[in-house]
């Protein structure tokens, strides 16, 4: 289907590519991970796109963003959050997954009604940065060009096609080094990323769906959370449960928007 891409300025004067699908309703503004892109919504925005407004953007590094040569401290990216919202104007849900559901946790509260986290990054346990968010991703960005486009698309041959064609839109130009300053900007090695207290201050409905396998949120993470948080694991489905069980993600969506 059709969407509408435009360039938007951020606080630091770089700038990102801001996608929307559909052109009335709600606004529905998502976050990606560590590795993907504005496309990693894309099928959400084909399956909203009567009733909604699906907006989704490049975060620093990611698909076609600027270059991450600024903070990639979650603050830092929250304010790029508020920044593409301040672009689209009232947003009713900001929608996160994984890294992008720790900047939603950050940011979204000032700028929305409601929250949907899809297996949040809530804590980083110092010394594990590398070997969880870093390590699996080596082999596949040290090949380049259209060598790596092929090498993604093998790797994601059995997804949705639109799943495995933003993947590649994600790692096309990614730098391993990217993804290195994420944990080093956020200070994991000395507990600086641990979001927990946020969780158990947040005051607007905020839905969080937990992987039934390999989730990146730990049992405490979520034990203290604010009564407006309602937590639903997923089974049988990991930490992309996004995109494996998307009939669910889908719903979740729209029942908060």
């Amino acid at each position: 289907m059709d969407t509408e891409t435009r360039r938007v300025a951020l606080e630091t004067g770089a700038t990102t590519t801001v996608e929307c699908w559909g052109d009335a309703g709600p606004a529905i503004l998502c976050v990606h991970g560590i590795s993907s892109s504005r496309r990693d919504f894309a099928r959400l925005g084909e399956a909203l796109a009567d009733t909604h407004r699906v907006f989704a953007y490049d975060q620093r590094g990611h698909g076609e963003s600027a270059a991450a040569d600024g903070s990639l401290a979650l603050e830092a990216l929250a304010a790029d959050l508020r920044a593409v919202a301040d672009s689209i104007g009232t947003v009713a849900t900001v929608v996160g997954h994984s890294w992008g559901g720790a900047v939603a946790l950050v940011g979204g509260p000032k700028i929305a009604r409601s929250l949907v986290l899809i297996d949040p990054m809530i804590r980083v346990a110092p010394g594990t940065f590398d070997r969880e968010y870093v390590d699996d991703l080596a082999g596949l960005l040290a090949i380049e060009g259209s060598e790596r486009d092929d090498a993604v698309r093998a790797a994601f041959a059995s997804a949705d096609p639109l799943d495995r064609e933003g993947k590649v839109h994600a790692m096309h130009g990614l730098r391993l080094d990217t993804i290195r300053r994420l944990g080093r900007d956020n200070h994991v090695d000395e507990g600086g990323w641990d979001l927990r207290e946020r969780l158990s201050r947040i005051k607007i409905p905020t839905t969080i769906l937990l992987a039934g396998e390999e989730s990146v949120v730990a049992p405490d993470d979520v034990r203290d959370a604010a009564a407006p948080v309602s937590v639903q694991t997923v089974a049988d489905h990991g930490h992309t449960l996004h995109r494996t069980a998307f009939d669910r993600f889908v719903e979740a969506v729209r029942a908060a928007a």
